[in-house]
């Protein structure tokens, strides 16, 4: 009887020490996991609004379809141009004043543009890499789904904004992970994480082409 409640009490002490070790170690995979996809993930989105921002640049305003930017990187171009200003006598007023513009007379200045060619903007923008084409996918193994785009109109002051916005639900990038701390995780309000449901890009409600990550995602890349 004694033997069988000491084994009743080695196996309890077992119990209790693995549900201890996995209450500290599971938030750590999970935190492991989580910053890994999201860095992927983040990195496709700031590909999206660097697409959207040279689209806006050349056509006016964003656009809501990734068949649009991808067609697009593929044919347009940036120009290449150099600024110079040059200065010249104001005629007309110097003859009204008597005036000269050696000694003294109105002098006229002017910024001109010179086009000096011009640059794919998938070299420019991807290094010439097709990187663009995969940039609606969710880079996370096991995941086949896309970004939501849409483009929109934003009124502020009473004038209106092209404006756009890219976002995945958190719950598609870590719904394999433990559900507890997948529901703690959309329900963050952190100035060092992801907040809300979502990971994105732009905004439908503001002027805002930002990320909602924070900056520690933007930090430059070491080379390992």
């Amino acid at each position: 009887m004694k033997l069988i409640i000491q084994l009743v009490l080695w196996v309890l002490i077992a119990f209790l020490a693995w549900q201890l070790y996995s209450s500290i170690i599971g938030p750590v995979k999970f935190n492991e996991k989580r910053d890994a996809r999201y860095a992927k993930v983040i990195d496709n989105l700031k590909d999206i609004r660097s697409a959207e921002l040279a689209f806006k640049e050349i056509n006016g305003k964003f656009t809501g379809s990734f068949d649009s930017l991808i067609r697009f990187i593929d044919t347009a171009q940036f120009a290449r141009v150099q600024r110079r200003d040059t200065f010249y006598a104001d005629e007309k007023k110097n003859r009204a004043f008597g005036l000269d513009a050696k000694t003294g007379g109105y002098i006229l200045e002017e910024t001109l543009i010179d086009t000096l060619g011009f640059t794919p903007i998938k070299d420019s923008l991807y290094g010439g890499t097709d990187r663009y084409k995969r940039m609606m996918k969710i880079p996370v193994e096991g995941v086949d789904a896309e970004f939501e785009l849409k483009a929109g109109v934003v009124i502020k002051n009473d004038d209106p904004y092209s404006a756009f916005e890219a976002k995945v639900a958190k719950d598609v990038i870590l719904g394999d992970l433990d559900k507890d701390l997948l529901s703690q995780e959309k329900m963050v309000v952190s100035v060092e994480g992801v907040n809300g449901k979502y990971i994105k890009v732009g905004s439908l409600e503001t002027v805002d082409t930002s990320g909602n990550w924070p900056k520690i995602y933007d930090a430059p890349k070491q080379d390992k």
